[in-house]
């Protein structure tokens, strides 16, 4: 199969996507309208409110949803085949991750602002957004464990990246300052950011920074708790707008480079249903894809930044469809683009020795890809590699560079996932201590503080990333994150029946799938991964398994609520329209 046909096909279903259903959920299903004020706007305090430019927001919004996910999630999958991880990526991007991700944005703006799982309790049951909370809360610290890992892994393989990163930090700051401080032209300031991106990228390649993996654990631990506590406006909209800008320009690039390459996909199209994926055990392609393949598909993580701060900052509701829906598309075309570049460039990067090993049918190939991919640095080596490899010998762009910018990808995105989710576990907690806000308002104003409150998550995701087994962790973390979004999708179909009186059955058929796959895929992690972690690192493997058998728990009670709900409980839902 030619990839250059693969990845216009993939262009031409993402616009169709975009223009078809996605205009059709704006205008049908969320009836969204300009003449709404948004909670940026009315209920703006300079920290967490803010209303921003419909592009800084998609920037912010794109690399805090996009973290490590849609490169790392595929990179591994292929293991299955390309077939399986590209149809996994579109399906899932049609019909459950634009939906969900468009929908948890536009039902937070209806209502101030306010979370996924504030929104469960008011359009489900009560007590069904306060379980939500506890199931939301693991999920964070997951993501901080998961993200945590895979960065640390990435710093210690590539100096220059993490150089890099810090100067694009600055660069953010100095960015912040132009746009809100000295207000200078928008159009000017983009420019002068651009340039500062790519001199932050050069002056990392020259100056690397090198460091060992738990330094940068403990590193991270400070960094996220600050960068978590500081207003929006200071470091997180610049950079992530920088972010915007590192991704358009790579996509872009890459998707030039690979469709002018006119080249033949070299890995198998399918190899075999039980890969050897997680922790070395036979890996069934259903049900546990989508603990491999998260973001790029479909992710409830998203469902958080979306009714956690994105929604806090649309400045209209009709710009909504572009960072919700087209936020989640370019997810899928990052992915597609992976596929694309491993599929064609990255066996020619193997050693002789290595490559003989991965050849000779998809079986071989299953057996001894991520063997392979280890020896190039893991799924984000073999991807950056093939990127750079791709882009270099079509574009004529400089190879190392073009490398360190694919390395850049991950490691931007998930740092900035890293202190996003820092900051939505900040707003969880506040939210599980409400009980106790009126009985006991000391302990309550202590633990709600937002350096405190940061701190928490923050302390307990870098414990469990601190021995680096992120092949055991990313299962754990993909699980609890899909399982996340079927709940926060069936939130959404009943926000469209209840309170927006449309048909749900778009909604609440594709979450209903999902949340049976991610179920029985918990299940068989739990009996066949987590006791292969447990001989090698007991302490963290049990805190694993306790937060998995909790969440399952949980997941249990919040599907028993969503078909048993009290139409009483409801009425202040079906006020709000």
């Amino acid at each position: 199969m030619n990839v250059s046909l693969i990845v216009v096909v993939g262009i031409v279903f993402y616009l169709f996507l975009y223009h078809v259903y996605g205009k059709y959920l704006q205008r049908g299903v969320v009836k969204a309208t300009d003449e709404r004020a948004t909670p940026a706007v009315r209920l703006y305090d300079g920290v967490d409110y803010v209303p921003a430019n419909k592009y800084v927001l998609f920037g912010h919004h794109f690399a805090s949803i996009a973290g490590a996910a849609p490169i790392v999630g595929p990179a591994i999958g292929i293991a299955w085949g390309w077939v399986p991880a590209l149809l996994w990526v579109w399906l899932g991007n049609a019909f459950i991750g634009a939906v969900h991700d468009y929908l948890s944005l536009m039902s937070s703006v209806r209502y101030d602002g306010h979370s996924i799982q504030w929104i469960a309790g008011r359009v489900i049951k009560k007590r069904t957004g306060y379980i939500f909370a506890w199931f939301i809360f693991f999920v964070l610290i997951l993501v901080v464990a998961a993200f945590g890992a895979v960065l640390g892994k990435i710093f210690v393989k590539v100096p220059a990246v993490p150089s890099a990163y810090m100067f694009k930090i600055a660069a953010g700051l100095i960015l912040g300052v132009l746009l809100y401080r000295i207000k200078l032209d928008f159009k000017l300031s983009t420019v002068i950011g651009i340039a500062m991106l790519i001199a932050a990228i050069i002056l990392g390649e020259n100056l690397p920074l090198k460091a060992s993996y738990n330094a940068w654990m403990v590193i991270f631990f400070f960094y996220i708790i600050v960068a978590s506590a500081l207003p929006v406006h200071v470091l997180l909209q610049p950079r992530d707008y920088l972010n915007a800008w590192l991704l358009v320009g790579g996509l872009v690039a890459g998707v030039v480079a690979v469709i002018a390459s006119l080249k033949p996909i070299t890995i198998p199209a399918f190899t075999t249903f039980s890969a050897p994926i997680i922790a070395g055990k036979p890996t069934p392609f259903w049900p546990v894809i989508p603990l491999i393949i998260a973001c790029g598909s479909l992710s409830g993580f998203h469902a958080l930044v979306g009714s956690g701060t994105s929604s806090k900052q649309l400045s209209r509701e009709l710009e909504g469809l572009f960072v919700g829906y087209g936020g989640m598309l370019t997810e899928g075309m990052v992915s597609t683009l992976v596929v694309a570049c491993i599929g064609t460039y990255g066996l020619g990067l193997l050693k002789p020795e290595v490559l003989a090993k991965v050849q000779g049918g998809g079986m071989q190939f299953a057996s001894h890809y991520m063997a392979a991919a280890k020896s190039l640095g893991g799924p984000v080596g073999i991807f950056s590699k093939s990127y750079g490899a791709v882009t270099s010998a079509i574009l004529g762009l400089p190879k190392t560079f073009m490398a360190i910018l694919g390395a850049m990808w991950v490691a931007s995105f998930a740092m900035t996932t890293l202190d996003t989710t820092n900051r939505l576990a900040r707003y969880t907690f506040a939210e599980i201590l409400e009980p106790i806000r009126e009985a006991l308002p000391g302990p309550y104003a202590f633990f709600t503080n937002r350096w405190v409150a940061s701190t928490i998550p923050a302390f307990i995701g870098v414990a469990l990333a601190w021995t680096g087994a992120w092949t055991i962790i990313w299962p754990a973390f993909g699980g609890a994150n899909q399982m996340l979004a079927s709940i926060a999708l069936m939130t959404g179909a009943a926000w469209v029946i209840r309170v927006q009186k449309k048909p749900g059955w778009m909604v609440l058929g594709p979450a209903l799938f999902l949340w049976i796959t991610v179920t029985l895929a918990l299940i068989w992690y739990l009996f066949e991964a987590v006791p292969v972690f447990m001989a090698k690192h007991p302490g963290q493997a049990y805190a694993l398994g306790f937060i998995v058998v909790l969440m399952l728990v949980l997941n249990f009670i919040l599907i028993f609520d969503y078909f048993t709900p009290k139409p009483g409980e409801l009425k202040e839902a079906y006020e709000i329209q």
